[in-house]
């Protein structure tokens, strides 16, 4: 996987890392093509994991990372890692006040944000499109990292942290695709918009990666910032929908195997 990204600028490599998580949110769109339906036991088990992958992804690839770095830059180490993640949880919390959308399983009366007349489908992938920005943000952020020359950055390290999002944006592309299927929308609609929702991280990731490299002494602030983006997204948003039909059991054995698979990764491999 690392050798997909020699030779190129820390720009395209967070390009082709945030296609790759980006391409994996199409895959998971494209299972409409297979079923129209699917076990809520399965999603939320699944939406469970996500959650699991974004909480380990937080800490280990961004908040541990924006200690160590603020500490080698003589800063005080506590102070990037808390300013960067509550701006990046009010961040997050005013563009959902603002950006119209709509929760799974919600009618469209309860959608939030600013009234619109668009229909159920258009705001689900707002919704979707919402949880992408962190994860996209905090690919880029990564390999900006690695081009900035941070000692505890490292390209097998923004790999691992993309390779992690990616399969927890798998799930995340299923749960827009089929609920859109059971709307009545045809497989190619419900797939194209299911995938649709997950083009935001290339854009955030290229965001991400040209910023920290233009700026240096922000770089520990914008890791925890895409840290508390991410689980603001999971606090609010992936938790209560893995947990709102009453499987709460599979939704949480779900957290624990994402936290561990995640972990993992970035242990062994970061």
């Amino acid at each position: 996987m690392i050798a997909l990204f020699n030779g190129f600028s820390h720009v395209t490599q967070a390009l082709i890392a945030t296609c790759f998580t980006w391409g994996v949110t199409a895959l998971g769109a494209a299972s409409v093509f297979l079923f129209k339906n699917i076990s809520k036991k399965v999603l939320d088990g699944m939406l469970g994991f996500a959650g699991g992958v974004m909480i380990a992804a937080s800490f280990w690839s961004l908040l541990a990372p924006s200690i160590d770095l603020a500490e080698a830059m003589g800063v005080i180490p506590w102070v990037p890692a808390v300013s960067g993640f509550l701006l990046g949880g009010i961040f997050l919390r005013v563009v959902d006040e603002f950006l119209p959308h709509l929760h799974m399983n919600e009618p469209v009366e309860k959608a939030e944000g600013i009234k619109t007349g668009f229909g159920k489908s258009t705001l689900l992938i707002l919704a979707i499109t919402l949880h992408n920005i962190p994860e996209g943000l905090a690919v880029g952020v990564a390999f900006g990292a690695v081009a900035a020359g941070i000692p505890s950055a490292s390209l097998v390290g923004a790999a691992v942290l993309a390779l992690g999002i990616g399969i927890q944006n798998f799930p995340e592309g299923l749960a827009v695709s089929v609920p859109l299927r059971r709307e009545g929308l045809t497989r190619f609609k419900s797939f194209w918009y299911g995938q649709l929702s997950g083009i935001v991280e290339p854009i955030a990731g290229v965001i991400g990666a040209v910023a920290v490299t233009l700026i240096r002494p922000i770089l520990p602030y914008a890791l925890s910032f895409a840290a508390g983006a991410m689980i603001f997204v999971v606090v609010e948003e992936v938790i209560p929908e893995s947990q709102s039909s009453g499987n709460s059991d599979i939704a949480t054995v779900g957290a624990m195997i994402g936290f561990a698979v995640m972990m993992m990764l970035d242990v062994a491999l970061g």
